[in-house]
């Protein structure tokens, strides 16, 4: 973490990524107004909360200010994603909206990772923070998969489209099933997982080119978001593996 105005004001200037910021609440002077410039224009979420949140984060002077410092540091996803093209490979995404659970999300990243996906893209706002525990759920697969971090989910389904890549949501909402609807994920692909409270946003879901299930045989009609992922992922790397 990092203490203190000026501080994170510099880490802001020199490009270090950071996760979330904390500001003292009523507080309003020029180094506020700049952090707050440069981490909207960097997509980092700034929070006003109360002195007694800060105090509870830190012992030491934090003078009305606290940055959480990513252990990672965030791939642009035009620039990812063009040189996938270039590269001649085929890509292969994972956008997660609201994935908020940490552990969940670093499950998440380890099946993704070892099924081929190139990328996780989440949005800046509402998302898990990626830390301590997220590293070591994710068996170290946070450390060799880029993550991109956009700061409006829809206008990236509709960049995503627009370059040519099929974006397919998981949803109980879908007539058809995953294994079973006649989908094919050999083409440039990205699955769409949605939060495990309310699943995918419907802005969001509206805009997805195909909608899928995972099918239900039991009684219990709901799945942890990580396994459901997994089956999703499973079938797209399935396809591919087949098509080679």
């Amino acid at each position: 973490m990092l203490f203190g105005l000026r501080p994170i004001l510099e880490a802001l200037n020199a490009g270090r990524t950071l996760e979330k910021i904390f500001l003292l609440r009523g507080t309003k002077n020029s180094l506020v107004g700049d952090i707050s410039t440069l981490a909207r224009a960097a997509g980092i979420q700034v929070q006003q909360v109360p002195v007694e949140k800060l105090d509870g984060l830190t012992r030491k002077n934090h003078q009305g200010a606290v940055a959480f410092v990513s252990p990672i540091d965030y791939a642009p996803l035009d620039n990812l994603l063009s040189g996938l093209f270039e590269e001649g490979k085929v890509p292969f995404l994972l956008l997660l909206d609201r994935i908020t659970d940490v552990r969940n999300f670093g499950a998440i990243a380890r099946t993704a990772e070892c099924l081929g996906v190139q990328a996780l893209v989440v949005p800046s706002h509402g998302a898990a923070q990626i830390n301590g525990d997220a590293l070591k759920t994710s068996a170290g697969a946070l450390n060799i998969l880029p993550v991109c971090r956009e700061a409006n989910l829809q206008e990236t389904i509709r960049f995503l489209q627009q370059s040519g890549v099929t974006v397919v949501a998981c949803t109980e909402k879908a007539t058809e099933a995953v294994g079973a609807a006649d989908v094919d994920f050999s083409g440039p692909v990205a699955v769409l997982m949605g939060s495990e409270e309310d699943g995918i946003a419907p802005e969001l879901l509206r805009l997805a080119d195909v909608r899928l299930k995972v099918p239900m045989a039991g009684q219990i009609q709901s799945l942890n978001v990580s396994v459901a992922a997994g089956i999703m992922l499973f079938e797209v790397a399935r396809q591919r593996v087949a098509a080679e």
